[in-house]
């Protein structure tokens, strides 16, 4: 299968002479602006984008891809090197770095305080804590020897004992992880680049957790930047982290970045000291600050795609200021779930399934592509996007609009307007009323708009839900929202991600759905005992059908990401696959125009 952005090329590895290395410039500031506002800051809790972005550059990951090369290679960051797998595939072996410091905090009493192999066994056991209700659970869940044992007798007592050893997971030194597997897991190393498998000290969990044991406004970890301010709702600053290793710029990549490599070679990340970053809701306005010089990147919204393109290239007056325009498809399919659990929308009987599969019908998606999207990608066909192994090419999209079956549909099932308002009642004849929730931004409005047009057309009632992002994100965990649109994005380049968003052990974590078939459930397990290949994305293609048997997604859009920087900014290349890349930008001060 073809894979975008994936492509074969050389690489080149410089051979310069070592220069003494350039400290970090506390005089520089990277200016950036996220739509919405972080959630927390606590690795294991967190699982939302902008959370994630902020998190990657405080906490640092297990492993990273290598920056400038194509076709993207894993290397490690907080791991010494890949890991070491025993011939069955069952026994792990991972060292970490040495002189991994935290951030200096309060409870370290003035001392620096090392990283080592037993803070990352307790942060991983803290994915496992039924009380912390981690939203990546399914990382980690049925994997590990001994770990369901304790997870049951947590949920009997209401504690988690985290002092009691797991056979699974162990340090077998101050640098040295094993772990131990109940079977085979061929993409437990791509997970180990999500930053949910960072390390946090138990010491500072015990002095800032909230009832959840969550640490969501106090984060302290070892990546290259600390928190300096977070004003909720308006700003997050970030400032060099003065503990972090020795970490310098990469050496590979392609040869079209042989002169990026070479002006960097030898300088310590970060790069800049401090990075300002803003809630900017509204894509107008981020655009426009863009536009202003007072942001260096921007993420564009398709809204506004219009106002940067002319016939698909960069605008006259961008080009003008050699503003770059990075234009990929992302990971990440964007859907509208039905709560499988609600009494309207939810369950599996032939009637329910009716029910959903006319409102998806009832959705002008190609409409939805054009206007709210503005071309900026394609209609999705299924679950998994094409960046991702598993992805079935040239199948043939079942959610198009057509009106006249959905309401056949509807009728045939006894969803019909008894009492001549010109809306649909239930089959029992009780009120049929559809809540769309719904976040704040004005492309959720338009978005929300073309919904009300295609109830109207099928004669459904429905309401709008509208709170903030952060809101609607727990609602959603759970399961208190009946009908709402995401997307999800994976960090890595196999389908299995997407997959997991239906099984039943992830309802509460990402499976917003709470969807919960033991046929679908069955085959996601089958494929993970599989080695990566034909047989295994078999299964894949099974589950991706039956998730759109039983219509529990109006699967959306797969994406295009349109990315804006100021010639200032210097050393951007974007990984489809991972926005972690803060601490390698540099500020031309030369290029920046005075204020």
């Amino acid at each position: 299968m073809k894979r975008l952005l994936l492509t074969c090329a050389a690489i080149v590895s410089l051979a310069l002479p070592v220069l003494p290395a350039q400290a970090t410039d506390m005089n520089k500031t990277m200016r950036i602006a996220f739509a919405t506002d972080v959630t927390g800051f606590d690795p294991q809790a967190t699982n939302d984008a902008y959370s994630n972005y902020v998190n990657n550059e405080l906490f640092d990951t297990m492993y990273v891809f290598d920056y400038y090369v194509r076709p993207v290679r894993l290397k490690g960051s907080i791991a010494e090197a890949l890991p070491e797998i025993s011939a069955d595939g069952l026994t792990w072996k991972i060292r970490i770095r040495k002189g991994q410091f935290f951030a200096d905090d309060p409870v370290f009493k003035g001392k620096k305080r090392e990283m080592t192999a037993d803070d990352l066994v307790y942060s991983w056991k803290r994915m496992l804590d039924p009380k912390m209700i981690s939203p990546v659970l399914w990382h980690i869940d049925g994997k590990l020897v001994g770990a369901d044992e304790l997870v049951a007798e947590a949920k009997k007592s209401g504690k988690f004992d985290y002092d009691k050893p797991i056979e699974g997971l162990r340090a077998l030194d101050r640098y040295t992880i094993q772990l131990k597997l109940t079977r085979p897991d061929y993409l437990l190393t791509e997970l180990m680049l999500q930053v949910n498998w960072s390390p946090v000290a138990r010491e500072v969990v015990e002095a800032y957790r909230d009832p959840g044991g969550r640490i969501m406004t106090n984060p302290v970890g070892i990546g290259p930047y600390r928190i300096k301010e977070w004003v909720k709702g308006n700003k997050v600053v970030l400032t060099a982290n003065p503990n972090y290793r020795e970490v310098f710029f990469p050496t590979d990549g392609e040869a079209a970045d042989a002169e990026v490599l070479a002006r960097n070679k030898g300088k310590k990340l970060p790069l800049v000291g401090n990075v300002d970053i803003r809630i900017i809701e509204e894509g107008n306005p981020r655009l426009l600050s863009f536009k202003e010089g007072t942001l260096d990147y921007e993420y564009v919204g398709t809204d506004l795609v219009g106002s940067i393109l002319e016939n698909g290239k960069l605008s006259r007056d961008l080009a003008a200021k050699n503003v770059g325009h990075v234009r990929t498809m992302d990971p990440a399919v964007g859907f509208e779930y039905f709560n499988m659990e609600d009494p309207v929308v939810g369950g599996y009987t032939p009637d329910k399934i009716a029910l959903r599969r006319a409102i998806i019908m009832a959705f002008p998606i190609e409409d939805y592509v054009r206007i709210v999207f503005r071309n900026q990608g394609t209609p999705a066909s299924q679950v998994i996007p094409p960046t991702q192994t598993g992805h079935i090419a040239n199948k043939v999209n079942n959610n198009k609009q057509d009106i006249e079956l959905a309401k056949a549909l509807l009728d045939k099932f006894g969803y019909k307007d008894r009492d001549g308002d010109g809306f649909r009642e239930m089959p029992d004849g009780s009120p049929l009323v559809i809540t769309k929730s719904s976040s704040t931004r004005a492309l959720d409005r338009e978005h929300d708009e073309l919904w009300k047009k295609a109830f109207d057309l099928i004669g459904i009632k429905v309401k709008f839900n509208t709170q903030k992002w952060p809101d609607l994100l727990k609602q959603g965990r759970a399961g208190q929202l009946q009908f709402w649109n995401l997307a999800w994005t994976s960090s890595g380049t196999d389908g299995n991600s997407f997959l997991q968003l239906f099984y039943s052990k992830s309802i509460g974590q990402s499976n917003f759905s709470r969807f919960n078939l033991k046929q679908f459930d069955e085959l996601y397990e089958r494929a993970q005992k599989l080695p990566l290949g034909p047989e295994r994305y078999a299964l894949y293609k099974a589950m991706n059908e039956l998730a759109g048997v039983y219509s529990v997604w109006q699967p959306g859009i797969f994406r295009y990401r349109n990315v804006l920087t100021q010639p200032w900014l210097v050393n951007f290349k974007r990984i489809p696959f991972r926005d972690h890349f803060m601490h390698l930008m540099d500020i031309d001060e030369t290029k920046r125009p005075k204020s």
